[in-house]
């Protein structure tokens, strides 16, 4: 008996890409609206590639790699985009203050 077996092969450089009307051009994972940095602070947080599948299925092991193997690659770029939305955020949060709730 002969046994087939089928299998695709992917082009990791397809798992990433950046659109200029898209998260103002971030880096993300091809197809979907979840950016680099997303995936990176996911990690940076203590999360594994397989939590960050399993908390976002629509995600695949091999494109949450490849965000990360950007990141890895391009950390300063990634770095100064996390660096510069928490800096905007504290701007933001002292000229405004945060909601009280009531």
């Amino acid at each position: 008996m002969t046994t087939t077996t089928t299998s695709t092969t992917v082009d990791i450089g397809t798992l990433i890409d950046r659109h200029p009307g898209v998260h103002r051009g971030r880096p993300k994972i091809a197809g979907t609206g979840l950016t680099v940095r997303r995936i990176a602070i996911w990690s940076k947080l203590g999360n594994s590639p397989e939590q960050i599948v399993e908390h976002i299925p629509h995600l695949t092991l091999a494109q949450v790699h490849a965000a990360l193997t950007y990141y890895h690659a391009n950390r300063e770029e990634i770095e100064a985009d996390i660096a510069a939305e928490a800096a905007e955020a504290a701007r933001l949060e002292q000229q405004y203050g945060r909601p009280t709730g009531d």
